[in-house]
């Protein structure tokens, strides 16, 4: 048997015991597999041969730990753009308060394409709302004519971005 079979029967051996869920139903992550994905926030594109340099596993026992982090809903990988440089010239987070279901409206806002990021919130809000368009004019149609006229919404506040100081996705391992 190659040692790469055992390292990697090894790391299926240590992630069946990583299946069992929080008590909040979480996956529970170890610190490789933190690591892994600290690896991958750096640089999505890193080749698995040098993830499992970086954590101590095999190629075949990382890329196998990644997709069970994929399956899982824990992470994905994708390609993160600037919107300004791809014809998004305005942003705005969108305070939303709700009568009644709370969870209908934002279903309904998670449907409309402009809205990037959907939070049930505590304290002023009942919603905030992340929304990416072309320019104002797409954005005042977003608010009034879309998310306005949903059925529960009784008031919204609009903050518009006017400079894009920091976005990281770097907090989920610390």
């Amino acid at each position: 048997m190659h040692s790469e079979d055992v390292a990697s029967r090894s790391a299926d051996q240590k992630d069946s015991s990583r299946e069992s869920r929080t008590g909040n139903g979480s996956p529970h992550l170890d610190a490789v597999s933190l690591a892994i994905i600290e690896q991958l926030q750096e640089d999505g594109r890193r080749p698995y041969a040098a993830i499992g340099k970086a954590v101590g596993l095999s190629e075949a026992a990382v890329r196998q730990r990644v997709q069970k982090l994929l399956d899982q809903g824990v992470m994905q990988i994708v390609a993160v753009t600037d919107p300004l440089t791809v014809g998004f010239r305005r942003q705005a987070m969108v305070g939303i308060n709700v009568e009644g279901d709370v969870e209908a409206i934002a279903d309904a806002l998670t449907d409309m394409s402009e809205v990037e990021y959907v939070v049930m919130t505590a304290g002023s809000f009942d919603i905030l709302a992340e929304i990416v368009c072309e320019d104002d004019d797409h954005l005042l149609g977003v608010i009034n004519k879309r998310i306005r006229a949903l059925p529960g919404v009784r008031s919204t506040e609009s903050f518009v971005y006017l400079k894009l100081k920091k976005q990281t996705y770097m907090w989920g391992t610390r």
